[in-house]
């Protein structure tokens, strides 16, 4: 998460969405970086609400717009998948190393949710408190551009992405039911990513 106070914006990181390159390249320029621990560097809008946004209220009667990214949601599972074949994740509970794509989104769709398969949800990442504001500016995880754009019109500043945190290749084959019932069970997450910009 990082909060750029003159600005008034608060960049909130969904997992798996090129965060930690936005998080490298703009952590200088930040007022508050908050870098770990997960919970609180991935802090969903409920929880920056409910602690970051209300300090803001409290101490200096103002309020951050909240900006974010979304991935489209089997292009996400297929990131979270990858990453969690890594070599340094055999043996892991998480790993993935010996299951395929398909396998892993069928789990997913379980209650509960295997372990390797609990990566939360990108729709319930921007769910707000009864009393709360939502998320001001949603990205498209596709459109890079835009959020350069928006980022260094707002920021006055050029930005630069390094490639961090990528995962390494994988095959994402999916059968045509698995896409379906995914679809289907998991409609909020399309419905998410639709209305972004």
């Amino acid at each position: 998460m990082l909060v750029f106070y003159k600005e008034r914006l608060a960049f909130l990181s969904v997992p798996k969405t090129g965060s930690t390159a936005y998080h490298s390249a703009l952590r200088d320029r930040a007022d508050l970086v908050v870098a770990g621990p997960p919970e609180l560097k991935h802090a969903p809008v409920r929880r920056y609400d409910r602690f970051f946004q209300n300090m803001f209220r409290k101490m200096y009667n103002t309020e951050m717009e909240i900006m974010a990214v979304v991935r489209e949601p089997i292009d996400w599972l297929g990131s979270w998948y990858r990453f969690r074949s890594r070599q340094d994740r055999v043996g892991h509970p998480h790993s993935t190393r010996d299951i395929t794509f398909d396998e892993f989104v069928r789990a997913y769709m379980q209650n509960p949710r295997p372990e390797f398969a609990d990566v939360g949800s990108q729709s319930q990442f921007f769910r707000t408190r009864s009393n709360g504001f939502g998320a001001t500016h949603v990205f498209k995880y596709e459109n890079q551009d835009k959020i350069l754009t928006f980022l260094q019109d707002r920021l006055n500043v050029d930005i630069t992405l390094p490639r961090e945190n990528v995962s390494p290749p994988g095959d994402l084959s999916l059968t045509e039911e698995t896409r379906r019932k995914f679809r289907n069970k998991h409609a909020a997450e399309f419905a998410t990513h639709d209305s972004a910009e």
